[in-house]
């Protein structure tokens, strides 16, 4: 194994890694064996976008690839339209095979930032649960206990809480686990809400197959506030977005956000986070270092000819304010605002004629509030400097 080899085996098991079973030096062996390993990591299509912490894992299936091992980057298409509540607190929506197409569709393509489809095989999860006859899924099932599924915090909270727990989620973890089974999977990638699911692969693949797998759970990058990374809230990098509202998303973190972007949200030697962890420590200004996280940023997701322009359009118009100084005026007393609240804005400051034109420019990604993008439907929004972007010169301020 040459150092090289060595340096990614130990970024893998390390960089936002929570939790490795059975253990990191079970699976460091392993990988350092010289076997070719069958490794798999899956996503269920359920959007049609994908964001910077959805690209995390993916560079980790990249490292795998690069290690020469046999890499499935598998698409829950069956999956998908059961819905998975492992991090969520009530049933996840039924989606209609016709939405997970669509939704596919856009997935491929942006993975391709972080994926090399030449080392990688793409594969689609109804190859095999499509065919599971019903003594099939009794023999799976055969395998567990209802009261594993029961035990687990949400679920055990929401039969509490009297509300509706489907037969197809005691189902889910079942189906993942035979999608690791199918794969004859040797290491599984997932993150820590993964992690009862991918047991269920180890199960099935110790008791129908005679072997060990492995697991390797990894941390979630958290969203530009700090909560989990969302379309709901509005507080997620997604891929696809503009140069500058991606370095306006990445400046608008808290200071305590910023070794876990360099960490989780880039592709920077650790020798890099290293510095940077030192110079917060010996107290140099934090917005400095973001900068240089939004530069990095920038250029990796857009390319480096993106990343001064980006940069400038920030300067001017969040550091300097350079708005247009006959721009409306909206009175708020609140520190949250919604995409409702704005669209109400919009139309009352003479920027749309009518409601539905409004929500027609934030669906087509042309209202920004600080230089981030409001999403359809965000519920709490940090107002902070209070300036509203409609288009590329219309603004409204937001003041108290």
């Amino acid at each position: 194994m040459t150092t090289k080899e060595g340096e990614l085996i130990e970024s893998f098991l390390t960089r936002g890694v929570e939790n490795i079973i059975p253990g990191k030096e079970e699976v460091e062996k392993l990988l350092s064996s010289g076997k070719v390993l069958n490794v798999y990591m899956g996503i269920d299509p359920t959007a049609t976008r994908i964001h910077l912490g959805h690209a995390f894992p993916l560079r980790k299936l990249q490292i795998l690839a690069e290690l020469g091992h046999h890499v499935t980057f598998l698409i829950g298409d069956f999956t998908a339209t059961v819905g998975d509540t492992s991090d969520k607190e009530s049933e996840r929506p039924v989606l209609t095979r016709e939405q997970v197409e669509e939704n596919f569709q856009t997935y491929k393509r942006q993975a391709k930032k972080f994926l090399d489809y030449s080392k990688i095989e793409v594969r689609f999860n109804s190859e095999w649960l499509s065919k599971l006859d019903f003594a099939g899924v009794l023999k799976l099932t055969s395998h567990f206990s209802l009261n594993d599924f029961i035990g687990r915090e949400l679920i055990k909270k929401r039969l509490t809480e009297g509300k509706s727990v489907s037969l197809p989620e005691v189902l889910y973890p079942i189906m993942q686990g035979y999608d690791s089974f199918a794969l004859d999977t040797d290491i599984q990638l997932g993150g820590t809400d993964q992690t009862f699911n991918m047991q269920a692969g180890r199960t099935l693949i110790h008791d129908l197959k005679g072997k060990d797998s492995c697991i390797v759970a990894n941390g979630f990058l958290p969203g530009t506030d700090g909560r989990k990374m969302s379309k709901t809230w509005g507080n997620a990098v997604w891929l696809e977005d503009s140069p500058e509202e991606i370095f306006g998303k990445i400046m608008s973190v808290s200071d305590d956000m910023i070794i876990p972007y360099y960490t989780m949200g880039t592709n920077v030697d650790v020798s890099v986070i290293d510095e940077a962890k030192i110079r917060l420590e010996s107290g140099e200004n934090p917005m400095n270092i973001k900068r240089e996280l939004g530069r990095i940023i920038v250029r990796e997701l857009c390319g480096k000819n993106e990343v001064e322009a980006a940069e400038e359009f920030f300067q001017k118009t969040v550091v300097e304010k350079k708005v247009d100084e006959n721009a409306p005026e909206v009175k708020w007393e609140k520190s949250f605002v919604t995409t409702e609240e704005i669209i109400k804005m919009i139309v009352d400051n003479g920027m749309a004629s009518s409601k539905g034109e409004a929500k027609r420019l934030v669906e087509q990604g042309g209202v920004y509030l600080n230089e981030v993008r409001v999403e359809k439907n965000s519920e709490e929004i940090a107002v902070g400097d209070g300036v509203v972007r409609v288009g590329k010169r219309k603004y409204i301020k937001i003041v108290k």
